[in-house]
C-alpha cells in the first residue's frame, strides 16, 4: 500500500531525568542527537508522570503511555494492560498501520502481543545487566516461551546474530542491541506502508554498564553536585530503604555520589549514540521527513538530589521526563512550558497522523499546545506515590503532603519560581498560610476529579490525612 501517512517511531528510555538533554538544560551531558530532535522539533520542558503506585514506578508510567489513561485508571498497576483499554499499538493496527516493538515490556506479554505485529530484541521485566538481557525474537504465537529466549552477552551475542543477520553487526549492550533492531526495521521490513517502531531502551538504568570510552568521558573529580545534594533525605518519606536507595551509602558522600552521577551522563551520552544509529537510517532510507519521532522517558531520577537516589518521590527529579516531538505537523525549534503528562502522546500521536481515538483514552492532545507555545494545557498537576505521598503544583507554586506509616507525618510548600530545586520549605512560614490553605484545597479537589480516593492507595493516604 502507498504510505499516504507519516511513519511513527517512538524512542524511550529508562530513568532518564527532564534535564539531561544538553540543549534543554545546563547540565554538562554530550546528547548531539537528542539535541537534533529538539532543535528540528517541540520540546515540552515541563512534561511529567502522575507519579507511580509501587517502588517500580516505570510499570504505571508505561501502562499509562500505551492506553493513554490516568493514573488510578490503569488497573492492576499497569502490570499486565486489560483487554478492554485500547492500546497504541491496536489503534495504529487497526488503522493500517505495521506496528513494531523491540526492548523493555514491563506490562505483561499478552498486552505486548496485542499491540505488535511484528518486533525482535524484546525484554519482559524491569531491570537486567545490560550486558546479558534476556531478550526474545517476536513470536506471532504471544507465547514467549523458554524456547524462544536467548540470553546476550559480549561472548555469544555478535556469533548468535551473525546467524540471522549476517550483514549486520550487533553489540552486546541492551542499548546497542535494540538500536540495531531498529535499524534493521526501517532498512528491510517497513517499507510497503506506513510504520509505528517502538524502540524502548533499558538505559541509563542501573546497573550503569557501557563501553569504556563513554565511562571515561565523564570524569568525576570534575562533575559538579547539584545544589540540592545532601547526605541524608532531611526526614523519613516512608521510602528511605527502597531498592533504588540502597545503591549508595548512607549517608551519601559527595565522592560517591559524584561517581553514580558521571556513570549516570556516560550511558545517556552512550544511548544519545544508538539514537544516532535509529535517525541515521531514516535519513538514508529517505523517511525522515514522513516520520514522526517522539523522544520521553518513562520517569526521572534523584541521583543524590535531595539526599535520594531514586524516583520514588513526587520532587521535580523524579517526576519530570523527557518529551520532545520532530516530524510532519510539529513546528520546529519550540520550548513549551505546559503542563503535561506522557499519556497525552497517545492521543497526540493519533491527531498528527488522522488516527481515531479510541473511546479509552483520556489525554489531551499537545498538537494545538505546539502551534500556541503559551498554552499551559492544564492550570494545575496531580501527583501521587503509592500510599505516601501526594502532590498538586499550580501557579508556580508546589505543595506535597506526607503519610508514613498510615500517618500524615509532614508537608512542604515551594515556591517553584525563586527556589526549583526544591530546598527551602514555606509550609511552616505564618506568611504563607493562605498559600498553603488554597494548595491543600487544590489538591483535594484534583484527588477527586483523577478519583484517587477510589483507588486502594488513595483510600489509605486520604484517611491518614483525616484522622
Amino acid at each position: 500500500m502507498t504510505k499516504e501517512r507519516p511513519n511513527v517511531v517512538v524512542l524511550f528510555t529508562d530513568d532518564q531525568r527532564f534535564d539531561t538533554i544538553a540543549s534543554l538544560s545546563s547540565t554538562p551531558v554530550h546528547t548531539p542527537h537528542m539535541d537534533r530532535l529538539v532543535r528540528e522539533g517541540t520540546a515540552f520542558t515541563h512534561a511529567c508522570i502522575p507519579g507511580g503506585t509501587s517502588g517500580a514506578v516505570c510499570m504505571p508510567s508505561r501502562a499509562m503511555l500505551h492506553t493513554g489513561r490516568s493514573l488510578f485508571h490503569i488497573q492492576g498497576a499497569g502490570q499486565t494492560i486489560p483487554s478492554e483499554h485500547t492500546m497504541m499499538g491496536e489503534a495504529f493496527q487497526k488503522a493500517g498501520y505495521c506496528t513494531f516493538g523491540s526492548g523493555k515490556w514491563h506490562n505483561g506479554r499478552s498486552s505486548f502481543a496485542r499491540s505488535f505485529a511484528d518486533g525482535d530484541e524484546i525484554f519482559f521485566g524491569g531491570m537486567a545487566d545490560h550486558w546479558n538481557v534476556p531478550m526474545y525474537h517476536f513470536d506471532p504465537t504471544g507465547q514467549y516461551d523458554e524456547t524462544r529466549l536467548e540470553i546476550l552477552s559480549p561472548t555469544t551475542t555478535n556469533e548468535t546474530r551473525a546467524r540471522d543477520c549476517d550483514h549486520i553487526h550487533v553489540g552486546g549492550h541492551s542499548s546497542e542491541i535494540i538500536a540495531s533492531a531498529g535499524v534493521r526495521c526501517i532498512q528491510e521490513r517497513l517499507q510497503s506502508k506506513p510504520f509505528f517502531l517502538y524502540l524502548s531502551f533499558l538505559a541509563p538504568h542501573d546497573p550503569r554498564s557501557m563501553p569504556q570510552e563513554y565511562r571515561d568521558l565523564y570524569d568525576p573529580d570534575e562533575v559538579e553536585l547539584p545544589p540540592n545534594f545532601l547526605p541524608v533525605h532531611p526526614f523519613d518519606n516512608g521510602e528511605l530503604k527502597v531498592r533504588d536507595e540502597a545503591l549508595a551509602g548512607f549517608p551519601r558522600t559527595e565522592s560517591e555520589t559524584r561517581r553514580h552521577i558521571a556513570e549516570y551522563y556516560g550511558m545517556i551520552t552512550h544511548l544519545d549514540a544508538q539514537i544516532g544509529r535509529v535517525l541515521e537510517a531514516l535519513d538514508e532510507a529517505g523517511e525522515t521527513d514522513n516520520t514522526i519521532i517522539i523522544l520521553a522517558g518513562d520517569n526521572g531520577l534523584a541521583v543524590g538530589q535531595h539526599g535520594l537516589f531514586g524516583k520514588q518521590s513526587c520532587y521535580e527529579h523524579s517526576i519530570r521526563v523527557p518529551l520532545v516531538f520532530r516530524g510532519p505537523g510539529v513546528p520546529a525549534g519550540v520550548k513549551s512550558e505546559a503542563n503535561v503528562y506522557l499519556y497525552d502522546i497517545f492521543p497526540t500521536l493519533c491527531e498528527l497522523t488522522q488516527t481515531p481515538v479510541p473511546d479509552t483514552v483520556e489525554g489531551q492532545s499537545l498538537v494545538g499546545a505546539m502551534a500556541n507555545p503559551g498554552d499551559i494545557v492544564r492550570d494545575a498537576m496531580y501527583y501521587a506515590y503509592t500510599e505516601k505521598h501526594r502532590s498538586v503544583k499550580s501557579g508556580g507554586w508546589k505543595l506535597i503532603e506526607y503519610v508514613v506509616e498510615g500517618k500524615h507525618t509532614r508537608t512542604q510548600l515551594f515556591d517553584l519560581d525563586s527556589d526549583p530545586w526544591e530546598m527551602a520549605n514555606l509550609a511552616p512560614a505564618p506568611a504563607h498560610a493562605g498559600t498553603l490553605t488554597t494548595m491543600r484545597q487544590k489538591l483535594r479537589e484534583l484527588a477527586d476529579s483523577y478519583d484517587d480516593e477510589q483507588s486502594p492507595w488513595g483510600t489509605h493516604f486520604w484517611q491518614a490525612m483525616r484522622s
